[in-house]
C-alpha cells in the first residue's frame, strides 16, 4: 500500500469517527447554542488542540498504559462521560434558555478562553479518542515511511482539518438559531433542556457502553 492510499485510508476512518455523535460534537453543539458562533469555533479549537495530547501520547506509547492498566481507562471514561452530563444537567435546569443578548441583572456569557479550555478538557477526556489511539492510529505509523514524529504530525493534521470541518459547520449553523431564540424564550427554554437531556443522554451511553466493552 502507497503512503498516499494509506493516508486517505486514515482520513475516511477519521471522518467516520468524527461525524458519529459523540462528547465532543455534542460539546461543540451546546457551546455554539449557548454563546453563538464565537462560542462554538472556541469549543472546536479546544477539541482540536486536545488532539495535540493524543497524538503526542500515541508517539509516546503513553496510551499503552490505559490498556494495560484498564482500571485508569474506566477512570477516564467516567470522568468524560460525567462532565458532558454536568454540562447538560446545567443546561436541564437553566430557567432562562438559550439567551445570547446582553441583558440587565443577566450573567456576561462565557469567555471564548474558557469554551477553548473546555473543549480541551472534552477532548482529553473524551474515551472514543483513547480506543482510537489504541486501535487505530498506531497501524497508520509505518517504520519504512520516514521519521514516526512527521508521520504523526501528518496524522494529526488531517484529524485537526476533519474536525475543523466537521465541528465548524454544527458551530456555524448552530450558532445561526440564536436570533430565534431571542425571539422565542419559551421555545428556547425548551431547546436548551432537550439539549440538556441529550448531553445527559451521551454521558450516560458513553460511559455504559464503554464500561460493558472493556
Amino acid at each position: 500500500m502507497t503512503q498516499s492510499i494509506n493516508l486517505w485510508l486514515y482520513f475516511l476512518i477519521v471522518f467516520g469517527v468524527i461525524v458519529l455523535p459523540g462528547l465532543d460534537m455534542a460539546f461543540v453543539l451546546a457551546s455554539a447554542l449557548v454563546g453563538g458562533r464565537r462560542s462554538g469555533l472556541a469549543a472546536v479549537a479546544g477539541i482540536i488542540a486536545g488532539g495535540v495530547c493524543h497524538v503526542t501520547m500515541g508517539m509516546l506509547g503513553l496510551a499503552v498504559v490505559l490498556k494495560l492498566w484498564p482500571s485508569l481507562f474506566n477512570l477516564v471514561l467516567l470522568a468524560g462521560a460525567a462532565y458532558i452530563a454536568w454540562i447538560g444537567w446545567s443546561l436541564l435546569r437553566s430557567e432562562d434558555g438559550f439567551q445570547f443578548a446582553a441583558t440587565p441583572g443577566q450573567a456576561p456569557a462565557k469567555a471564548p478562553a474558557t469554551t477553548f479550555y473546555q473543549g480541551m478538557l472534552t477532548s482529553l477526556l473524551n474515551p472514543k479518542a483513547y480506543v482510537f489511539m489504541l486501535a487505530i492510529f498506531p497501524q497508520f505509523l509505518k517504520i519504512d515511511a520516514g521519521p514516526l514524529w512527521g508521520q504523526a504530525l501528518v496524522l494529526w493534521v488531517i484529524t485537526a482539518l476533519t474536525q475543523a470541518g466537521v465541528y465548524g459547520v454544527i458551530a456555524i449553523l448552530s450558532s445561526r438559531t440564536r436570533a430565534w431564540f431571542d425571539d422565542n424564550p419559551r421555545g428556547s427554554l425548551i431547546a436548551a433542556r432537550m439539549v440538556g437531556g441529550l448531553l445527559i443522554a451521551a454521558g450516560i451511553f458513553t460511559g455504559v457502553e464503554g464500561w460493558q466493552a472493556m
